[in-house]
């Protein structure tokens, strides 16, 4: 090597080192609630340096995420797209990516210097950040598998990339610890993600050269979050929503707690005010039970900063939930109510929630604002929103529950609240407490004895349903298993006589399969998730309920009679 490219790769590893200490002091500055402060130290750079760029999308999307906001996402969008073109500055004419089917002799990654090593994990990070925006946007993961080969060319990426870490050729740069933590990143993000899909869409993209294994992606992750590393923080922030939300919404609630607190414990010494780390606080405090506690913790992140209004959306979106579970019915209206102003997510869900929260009031009780909830139901159908031209689940599941209320002299919803709390897998959180669990059970036996007093119309077999597999739910957490095991298959019986609400049968499967597979019936389980899984489509948020079937079948499969755990592939 001459002296002039020595000279040359010195000052490209120093401009890389110095650009890494800068987006590191300014993820430092956001951490502590100084946003506008963060943006503006990596603003100005974003056309020279990849890690200036990287950093300043990442941001954004974080922004967007929580807004919603159609601007907002298409701003994140366009940024993480410039983001990408600034890194595609530094990196090598043939690369990884592009290059991967002539890659036959892994030596030719030594001709990558560093900064050239440092764009390929930097570009593929842009396509992994624009594939998790197209996730939020299209649950179903429509768009994810149309834009397969921009997310092809990630994973590919990382799959060299993880590959040159191990091989003997690998000389470690003086950013080793950044590179090597953006690739744990990669890998256990696509092997976590892809592990959670649903069989059907695992096949097609497995069709197409992906594959996943849930423990190998938790592995990378933790790996990843102990580094002292760049991508440390954004590890820990995707264990965290794994732990605390992904296994709720997406799963049968059976994440890692004592995983997350171990996680979030130093971020919350280091930053006591810190916004994102407060309202982690406060969601695992939800999911341990103690919702005194976590309410506290929402309202701390909402105090501790206001230059992003979006935080506060995030606690009030919790506190809804919290109320929600103490059935103080009043207070989650008045989140509820909040979030229908100020935040943009889904006005349907807002509104039905408002809507939903109003009929559980008693006949005497004062409805605030002079709202009805009549009125209200009827006019969510005329707030969709169309985010990236695709409707949310949780909008059209709300739609078509309030068309009940269009006619003239409608049949009310029995328990709407505490419906769209079971898509949130609300069960699993307040069957941590029993003395709430108590409370919801004696709501909802009011709500059949209701049913029973009720004029008989084409919906009852519906509202019944509906009602038992709540119960079934409470019963269970009570410990009153035969009593739950009785609700569940209630469902099943009387399936041919449900009319609409034909999400109920392969839920009541599911949570039937569930049950069992908690007390020592792991084949029965498994049947009667296959059967949930086989024989019933196009019903009311099919794709989360598949989505929930996975996880118990990876949670049947993954433990063997001995409690041994079975491996499965890696991306590596």
């Amino acid at each position: 090597m001459s002296k002039d490219n020595g000279d040359l790769l010195e000052g490209s590893a120093s401009d890389l080192n110095i650009a890494l200490d800068e987006c590191m002091t300014a993820v430092d500055l956001f951490l502590s609630n100084k946003f506008p402060e963060a943006l503006a130290s990596l603003q100005t750079k974003t056309k020279d340096s990849m890690y200036h760029a990287l950093t300043y999308a990442t941001i954004l999307e974080m922004q967007a995420m929580m807004t919603f906001d159609a601007q907002d996402m298409l701003n994140a969008g366009n940024t993480m797209k410039e983001a990408q073109a600034t890194c595609q500055k530094f990196r090598k004419k043939s690369s990884v990516a592009d290059s991967f089917n002539n890659l036959v002799h892994r030596q030719n990654l030594e001709h990558f210097t560093e900064e050239e090593i440092h764009a390929e994990i930097c570009y593929a990070e842009c396509l992994l950040q624009r594939a998790a925006l197209t996730f939020l946007q299209d649950e179903n993961m429509v768009s994810f598998i149309k834009g397969g080969i921009k997310i092809r060319n990630s994973y590919q990426t990382y799959r060299e990339l993880d590959s040159l870490i191990q091989s003997p050729n690998y000389v470690k740069g003086k950013n080793y610890l950044h590179f090597e933590g953006g690739v744990k990143l990669g890998v256990g993000a696509f092997n976590l993600t892809l592990s959670m899909f649903p069989t059907r869409i695992l096949r097609l993209l497995e069709f197409v050269g992906f594959s996943g294994s849930k423990e190998y992606g938790l592995l990378q992750l933790q790996e990843g979050a102990l580094m002292d590393s760049f991508r440390s923080l954004l590890c820990t922030v995707l264990l965290l929503c794994y732990h605390t939300f992904m296994t709720f919404v997406l799963g049968t609630g059976k994440g890692n707690v004592e995983e997350a607190e171990r996680l979030l414990k130093p971020y919350l010494a280091r930053y006591p005010k810190g916004a994102i780390f407060l309202f982690f606080a406060g969601r695992i405090e939800t999911i341990k039970g103690n919702i005194d506690t976590a309410v506290r913790r929402f309202e701390e992140c909402c105090e501790a900063q206001q230059h992003w209004k979006q935080f506060h959306h995030m606690c009030y979106w919790e506190l809804m939930w919290c109320f929600t579970y103490k059935r103080q019915w009043r207070i989650a209206y008045f989140y509820a109510d909040l979030l229908s102003k100020e935040n943009n997510w889904s006005k349907v869900t807002y509104i039905y929630m408002k809507a939903a929260y109003l009929s559980m009031f008693g006949p005497d009780d004062h409805r605030p604002f002079g709202d009805n909830e009549v009125e209200l139901f009827r006019i969510v159908p005329s707030l969709k929103l169309k985010i990236a031209g695709k409707s949310l689940p949780t909008e059209k599941f709300a739609i078509r529950k309030s068309r009940r209320y269009l006619p003239s002299n409608p049949v009310p919803l029995p328990v709407p609240a505490l419906e769209m709390m079971y898509i949130w897998n609300g069960y699993a959180v307040i069957g941590k407490c029993p003395d709430l669990t108590e409370g919801m059970l004696q709501t909802l036996t009011e709500a059949e004895a209701a049913l029973e007093r009720s004029p008989a119309t084409e919906l009852l077999a519906d509202d019944q349903c509906l009602v038992k597999l709540l119960k079934g739910l409470c019963l269970k957490h009570l410990g009153k298993i035969s009593e739950a095991e009785d609700h569940f298959i209630y469902i099943h019986l009387n399936e041919r006589k449900i009319k609409y609400d034909h999400y109920l049968i392969p839920n009541a499967l599911l949570e039937l399969a569930v049950l069992y597979m908690d007390h020592g019936r792991r084949e029965e389980g498994v049947k009667l998730l296959e059967r949930a899984k086989q024989n019933y489509k196009n019903y009311s948020m099919e794709t989360r309920t598949h989505f929930r079937i996975q996880a118990a079948l990876h949670q049947a499969k993954s433990v063997s009679e001995n409690g041994v755990h079975s491996g499965a592939s890696a991306v590596s």
